[in-house]
């Protein structure tokens, strides 16, 4: 028997397309539970009927044709299961989303998705220093810049002062001498400009009172300098001057840090280049609307679902 289908319809029959975009409307902003709810509609067809508005955004958006990617990996799971988020800087939306790992093997599936044409085009690439995300751009797309998230590069400076604050708090044997350190992580880790009037008082009398932290939190801060040079050759000497501070300070886990700014260096130079500067934040903004997203859709184990919501969280509604 031969059965005429309409346009109009959804990819459930019961219901139009029309009312399929109603609900995707209401998911961007609400629970599947809540829409399901509000509608008087079963859970599961909910999901179906949002994912096909989903489906239909993405549709719209065209076929992605980047120039500078941003390279994220994202934890979907307890136990070290990562998924990677490739993303258009400058049109500011994710354009790839899978796994099922962040391995070299993992990235260089987007690479194939993109195709050898698609890849010429990619000029800059943005990414954290995990070397195998590296190898695989370097791999496919052999002409590319890459720039090492300087976000990730800070992160790394704070967990060196974070490790020097432990092992100081844990030299000193009295309750006296402690006192100071205890409770401050987050006062060393913030910026100056940033703290409260008591966080100023607390960070001045936490230096006053240990040498070596005031060493740590004044090379920290200093460092900051290193993304306002405008050429790489003014970069690597206050580079240079800042490592030569380190010197006879005893703080290894800032010496650790210095080793691995060298080894990454030509990655974190590219930052003084004009035509690499490029809105950061944009990554580390995506990657806290992932876990949004993660947080609503707690218990689901839709890899189709997630990867759809996420492909579509910047784009327009329909």
């Amino acid at each position: 028997m031969k059965q005429e289908g309409l346009a109009f319809l959804a990819d459930n029959s019961r219901y139009t397309r029309r009312f399929a975009r109603e609900v995707g409307r209401r998911c961007r902003d609400s629970s599947i539970r809540d829409v399901a709810r509000a509608l008087h509609l079963d859970w599961h067809t909910t999901k179906e009927l949002e994912k096909e508005y989903l489906r239909e955004q993405l549709s719209r958006a065209g076929e992605p044709r980047p120039k500078i990617i941003g390279i994220d990996e994202v934890s979907v799971r307890k136990g070290q299961q990562y998924r990677i988020v490739v993303s258009d800087l400058v049109r500011r939306r994710p354009i790839w989303f899978d796994g099922p790992d962040r391995s070299q093997a993992s990235l260089e599936r987007f690479y194939q998705w993109l195709g050898p044409n698609r890849c010429s085009k990619v000029e800059l690439a943005v990414m954290d220093m995990w070397e195998p995300f590296a190898a695989a751009t370097v791999k496919h797309v052999p002409k590319v810049a890459i720039l090492y998230d300087k976000f990730h590069v800070v992160q790394h400076l704070n967990d060196a002062l974070d490790e020097v604050r432990r092992s100081e708090y844990a030299r000193l044997s009295s309750d006296r001498e402690r006192r100071f350190i205890k409770g401050q992580r987050y006062t060393l880790l913030s910026r100056r400009a940033h703290l409260s009037y008591r966080g100023r008082c607390a960070l001045k009398l936490l230096l006053q009172a240990n040498k070596r932290l005031q060493v740590a939190y004044l090379l920290k801060e200093s460092f900051d300098q290193l993304w306002s040079y405008r050429s790489a050759g003014g970069a690597r000497v206050f580079f240079w001057n800042w490592q030569q501070a380190l010197r006879w300070q005893r703080l290894v886990p800032y010496e650790k840090f210095a080793e691995m700014v060298l080894r990454h260096w030509d990655g974190i130079a590219a930052y003084c280049q004009q035509e690499h500067k490029v809105s950061l934040g944009f990554v580390e903004g995506l990657n806290n609307k992932v876990r949004v997203i993660q947080r609503r859709a707690y218990g689901l184990r839709d890899e189709e679902y997630l990867r759809l919501k996420v492909l579509t969280m910047t784009l327009p509604r329909i």
